[in-house]
């Protein structure tokens, strides 16, 4: 079947040796209608030395016009567009069918949606499809590939997260909870997996640039919140808002960024545990290992948003300098 074969390298340390005379790798990713899933996806698909065969997913197939022509001559070749809903066993069940013999050998869990805003004003029906969709989408996706990839003793699950599964951000509070979730189902499913010669990668992005992103601060902006006190709701559109569109202009990356970390952390042979994308965000992540206790980043945070917003500004931008914009790739 496809897929690279994988060991236990001498000394303990997991390590995969890829025999490029195998088939092509199936790679399963969810979430391909737009941004990093669509754009890696693609890079996937696109692979010199032709390593993959990528079945590229979504909920809603009337959305893959964009990914079909952003596919181009891969279309049909090293890469097929399936419907898969992350929230639906059946879904996962029918989409797994379609694949030769069920296999597969990267699992890619990107699919996701975000929830901003004052949480008095936020439904627990909101915040329960932040966590179907996040969480359980992907643990759902992983009970689904597992039994083959532990009869074969091969696999990688890669997991798209977010420095917000490493620190929490204000006015973030349930997309950050579903993060950190994911962040610690994955490290403590990653020790019994290494028996089997599984590898399970988190790969942390930072601020994202998508259209997606763009609108989704341009509806809070106007939303009205029902339950929130003015205060609350003021610090909300008139201090994060502002804050998080600096954060987006001088430290986000693109999709296509992003998406070629993971392809490196896809073909590396040692895959990583964890990586971040975006060395640009790293001092803010600093904060927080710099003192156990979390209090100096949730302090310092608290006074750069609502005592110094000038301050936090300039040092968005002053991390937007070319001293930043190396990229962290992987070893």
């Amino acid at each position: 079947t496809g897929g690279g074969s994988q060991l236990l390298a001498s000394g303990g340390h997991a390590s995969r040796e890829i025999n490029m005379a195998d088939a092509p790798r199936t790679v399963l990713i969810s979430g391909c209608s737009s941004g990093i899933g669509l754009e890696l996806a693609v890079q996937l698909a696109h692979d010199p030395r032709q390593r993959y065969q990528v079945v590229a997913t979504m909920r809603d197939l009337g959305k893959k016009g964009t990914l079909e022509t952003a596919a181009g001559e891969a279309l049909g070749q090293t890469l097929t567009v399936a419907q898969l809903d992350v929230c639906s066993d059946e879904s996962v069940a029918q989409c797994l069918n379609c694949i030769q013999g069920g296999e597969v050998d990267v699992l890619v869990n990107n699919a996701g949606v975000g929830l901003v805003g004052p949480l008095e004003g936020l439904s627990l029906a909101a915040m329960q499809n932040v966590f179907d969709t996040n969480f359980f989408g992907a643990v759902r996706l992983v009970k689904a590939v597992l039994p083959s990839m532990k009869r074969r003793r091969q696999g990688h699950i890669v997991v798209v997260s977010s420095v917000m599964g490493l620190q929490g951000v204000v006015f973030n509070e349930v997309y950050s909870a579903s993060k950190f979730a994911m962040e610690g189902f994955f490290e403590s499913l990653a020790v019994q997996l290494l028996q089997f010669n599984i590898f399970i990668s988190l790969v942390e992005p930072g601020p994202v640039v998508t259209e997606f992103e763009g609108k989704l601060l341009e509806q809070v902006s106007t939303a009205e919140f029902p339950g929130t006190d003015p205060d609350t709701l003021s610090y909300f559109r008139d201090l994060y808002l502002p804050a998080s569109r600096e954060l987006f202009h001088n430290v986000g990356q693109s999709p296509q960024d992003v998406a070629k970390v993971i392809v490196k952390v896809i073909g590396s042979a040692r895959p990583p545990l964890r990586r971040r994308t975006n060395t640009r965000y790293t001092p803010l992540i600093a904060l927080k290992a710099m003192d156990p206790s979390g209090s100096l980043y949730v302090r310092t945070s608290h006074c750069l948003l609502f005592r110094w917003p000038r301050l936090l500004n300039l040092g968005l931008r002053c991390l937007a300098c070319s001293c930043f914009r190396t990229p962290v790739w992987p070893r």
